[in-house]
C-alpha cells in the first residue's frame, strides 16, 4: 500500500467521550431526570448558541479566563468567539435583552453540553453535559429571596432523591458570601483583600496549611489572620441556624437566612443541608447564599453548586435583578450513581426511559387562603405533590410568587398557566379541588389530593 494510502488510527480528543448505544441510554436517563424534575418544579426550558462572543465571558471574569476557554476567530474574521464553558452568561444576556416583558419571577432551566480547555481529570472533562436551574427576578424582600433560595435547593434535592440518593449519601453544604465577608472582617482581613482572599478560601480544602498561608500572604492577608479565619470557621461549622444570625452582615440577611432555613424545614429537606462557611464558590458574581452538593464520603468532586447572583443581570445591561441558580454536570453524577449501584442497566434502564415524562401542562396549581394554618401547609403540600409516593406519580405542581391572597386573581393565574386543577387550601387538613376544565369542585383531605389528580 503506498504511504499516502496507509490506514490511520484515530482516537477521540482528550477529555471527550464516545457514547455507544448503552452509554448514550445512560446519558439520556440523566437528562430525563433533569428535565422531569425541572418541569415538575415549574421551570421552563430555554436554549442559546453553542458559542458566544469572547467578551461575554471576559466582561464577567476578566482576561484571565481566556486560557480556560476554547476560543477562536474564523479565517478572515474580526471578532473572537468561544465555545460556552457555562450557560449563566448566556442566560444573563438573554434575560437582560427582554427583562421588561418577562414574568416576575422567571423560572428557567437549560441542559446541553459545555466546553472547558483544562486538564482532564476524574470527574472533570473538556466536554460535558450540564443542567442549569435558575430563578430570576421577583420581590427584593428578605422572605421573598428566601423563598427563591429554598425553591432552588428543593429542586436540587428532588433530583438527588429521584436518582436514588439519600441524605446519608450526599450533603448540601450551604454558606453565604455576605456571612463569609462579615467573618473575614471580624478577624481583620483587609477590606482591599477580601474579594481576592475569597478566591483563596474557595481552594482551602485542596491546600496544605503552608500553601494556604502562602496564597493568603500573596493577596495581602497575614498568615496569623488566615489561621484565625481557619480556626473560627472550623469551630463554627454547622452550629445550625444560630450561625447566620451570629455572623450576619445586616439585619436584611439575618431575616433572609432565618426564613430560608425555616422553608427548608417546611419542605422536609433540612436534614440534607449543613451550614458550612468553608464553602465560598470561586466565581466572582456570587453575592449571597452559595452551596455545593458533595458525597458524604467526599470521594468525588462536587455533584452540583450554585448560589445567589443579584448583580449579574445588571452587568449584562439589564435592570437590577435578584437571581439564584445552580448547575450540575453529568460526569460526576454518573460516577456517583455508577459507584453506588444506582445507575440502571438493561431492562430497568429501558423501563425508566420509557416511563411517561413530566407533564408540560401543570397538573395542579396550589393556593393557600389567608389563614395562617393554610399558609403553613402550602410548602409541605407542594413538596409532597412534586415528590409523589408509592401510590401517586410525581406531579407538576405550581404556586404563586405574588403577595396577593385574592383567590379570584390566583385562580386566574392558574387558568393562564393552563393548569388542569387548582387546589385551595382551606385549613391545615383540607382543600377544595377545582377542575379548571369542567369547573367541578370537591372537598378533599390534603393527603388525598395527589391521588385524586393522578387518577384524572
Amino acid at each position: 500500500m503506498p504511504p499516502s494510502e496507509q490506514a490511520h488510527s484515530f482516537q477521540a480528543p482528550k477529555g471527550t467521550r464516545d457514547f455507544y448505544p448503552q452509554d448514550l441510554l445512560k446519558k439520556r436517563y440523566i437528562e430525563k431526570m433533569w428535565r422531569d424534575t425541572s418541569i415538575r418544579h415549574g421551570f421552563e426550558e430555554i436554549d442559546g448558541p453553542t458559542f458566544e462572543h469572547l467578551d461575554l465571558y471576559t466582561v464577567k471574569s476578566g482576561e484571565g479566563i481566556i486560557s480556560e476557554l476554547f476560543s477562536f476567530r474564523r479565517d478572515g474574521g474580526e471578532k473572537d468567539y468561544a465555545l460556552r464553558p457555562e450557560f449563566t452568561p448566556t442566560l444573563a444576556r438573554m434575560y437582560a435583552a427582554k427583562a421588561g416583558s418577562l414574568g416576575k419571577p422567571t423560572k428557567w432551566f437549560w441542559q446541553q453540553n459545555c466546553y472547558r480547555a483544562e486538564k482532564p481529570q476524574r470527574g472533570r472533562l473538556r466536554e460535558f453535559g450540564q443542567w442549569n436551574v435558575d430563578l430570576i427576578g421577583g420581590d427584593n424582600e428578605p422572605e421573598a429571596q428566601a423563598r427563591m433560595d429554598a425553591d432552588i435547593i428543593a429542586a436540587c434535592v428532588d433530583l438527588l432523591k429521584i436518582a436514588g440518593l439519600s441524605s446519608s449519601d450526599v450533603l448540601i453544604r450551604i454558606s453565604s458570601r455576605l456571612n463569609l465577608q462579615a467573618v473575614m472582617r471580624r478577624v481583620n482581613v483587609p477590606e482591599s483583600s477580601i474579594d481576592r482572599f475569597i478566591g483563596v478560601w474557595d481552594k482551602r480544602a485542596k491546600l496544605t496549611s503552608d500553601e494556604f498561608e502562602r496564597e493568603a500572604t500573596a493577596v495581602g492577608v497575614y498568615p496569623a489572620i488566615a489561621r484565625a479565619l481557619d480556626d473560627l470557621v472550623s469551630q463554627a461549622t454547622d452550629t445550625g441556624r444560630a450561625l447566620p444570625q451570629l455572623f450576619h452582615a445586616s439585619e436584611f440577611e439575618a431575616q433572609q437566612m432565618t426564613a430560608f432555613f425555616g422553608l427548608l424545614e417546611a419542605a422536609g429537606i433540612r436534614d440534607w443541608c449543613r451550614w458550612d462557611l468553608s464553602i465560598a464558590r470561586g466565581l466572582a458574581y456570587y453575592t449571597g447564599m452559595v452551596f455545593e452538593v458533595h458525597e458524604a464520603n467526599g470521594k468525588e468532586r462536587a455533584i452540583a453548586g450554585g448560589g445567589r447572583y443579584d448583580k449579574l443581570i445588571e452587568m449584562f445591561g439589564g435592570p437590577p435583578t435578584p437571581a439564584v441558580g445552580f448547575g450540575m454536570g453529568d460526569v460526576v453524577l454518573s460516577l456517583v450513581l455508577q459507584d453506588r449501584g444506582l445507575m440502571p442497566e438493561g431492562k430497568d434502564l429501558l423501563d425508566k426511559l420509557s416511563a411517561p415524562s413530566a407533564s408540560l401542562r401543570p397538573d395542579i396549581f396550589v393556593i393557600a387562603n389567608d389563614q395562617p394554618e393554610s399558609q403553613q401547609a402550602l410548602r409541605p403540600l407542594i413538596a409532597q405533590l412534586r415528590r409523589g409516593s408509592e401510590s401517586t406519580k410525581p406531579l407538576h405542581a405550581r404556586h404563586t410568587y405574588k403577595t396577593t391572597k385574592n383567590i379570584g386573581k390566583l385562580l386566574q393565574e392558574a387558568t393562564a398557566l393552563h393548569a388542569r386543577f387548582a387546589a385551595i387550601i382551606e385549613n391545615a387538613t383540607e382543600a377544595t379541588l377545582k377542575n379548571l376544565t369542567t369547573g367541578e369542585q370537591e372537598k378533599l383531605p390534603l393527603d388525598q389530593l395527589g391521588t385524586r389528580v393522578s387518577k384524572s
